[in-house]
């Protein structure tokens, strides 16, 4: 499968940047000020939309789903202060991290200790986009054969684990900001997705498989409090129109969108459920 991600280098230096935001921070006073915080990948700095932004750096004008909720939320008399800690190419644990290093996809960071950790102790909303570039990683470990003779097994114990970790990123979110209201995106099939659309049948089912077992495992978090937004089951994110070039990212109109559908669960604290079955869910 196709070895999406992209490098940049900033992400020698993420350490040194994180770093400088003290745990400490005091606590803002109006009660009109939103602490947002974002954990994501590439996704949260908008490649594949017009205005891109660079890791860690303010970018008020990028038209990614983060930057466009930040302005969303910036109404009234509110006011915004963006933490930005998506990572391009990131994954959601070190686990998949070596996974994917041990064939060679050179993945330089992971959620649970690049970001999370540096969550602001006052959030009061953060948003997480995981899962993408995991998929991807266990697809090209399947072409690699590490599933042996049985792939399928192979890849529900990487659902699992995934399952794991996520609850893992809650626990994390939750004991950096314990008021923070948590809003996490499920993914689309991606075997659905422009850029998978000249996979064979067998590869297509296989990332279906991952792709619909991890958005069941994310789907799960409103037990702990989560808000989950289902775009599984949105039929627009199967729209080729919604991408960028490469098929994988979104672009201008899917990052709209996304925002689109966080804005009401970042505003009012409520969510309409995640479905537990769709068309969109077995597409091969």
């Amino acid at each position: 499968m196709k070895h999406i991600f992209f490098v940049v280098g900033a992400l020698l230096v993420v350490s040194g940047c994180n770093s400088s935001k003290s745990p400490t921070d005091p606590t803002p006073t109006n009660p009109n000020t939103i602490l947002y915080t974002a954990i994501g990948a590439s996704d949260a700095i908008g490649i594949g939309a017009s205005v891109p932004c660079l890791p860690l750096t303010p970018c008020p004008q990028g038209t990614g789903y983060v930057q466009t909720l930040e302005r969303q939320l910036r109404t009234g008399a509110n006011t915004v202060t963006l933490l930005n800690l998506g990572i391009p190419g990131t994954v959601l644990s070190p686990a998949t991290q070596s996974l994917g290093n041990s064939i060679g996809r050179e993945i330089f960071g992971n959620m649970l200790e690049r970001e999370v950790p540096f969550v602001q102790r006052d959030a009061t909303l953060v948003t997480v986009f995981a899962g993408g570039n995991d998929a991807n990683t266990i697809g090209a470990a399947l072409e690699a054969g590490l599933g042996g003779l049985n792939p399928t097994g192979y890849v529900q114990t990487q659902i699992d684990n995934f399952g794991r970790d996520m609850r893992s990123l809650m626990t994390g979110v939750k004991d950096r900001a314990p008021t923070a209201r948590i809003v996490i995106l499920n993914l689309p099939n991606l075997a659905g997705l422009p850029y998978a659309s000249g996979y064979t049948l067998t590869q297509k089912r296989f990332l279906q498989q991952i792709a619909v077992g991890f958005s069941g495992q994310i789907n799960t978090l409103t037990s702990q409090g989560a808000l989950v937004i289902d775009i599984m089951c949105d039929g627009a994110f199967y729209q080729a129109n919604m991408y960028s070039g490469d098929g994988f990212h979104p672009n201008d109109a899917g990052y709209a969108r996304l925002a689109a559908l966080m804005l009401p669960a970042a505003t009012t604290g409520s969510a309409a459920a995640p479905r537990a079955s769709c068309a969109q869910m077995t597409l091969f």
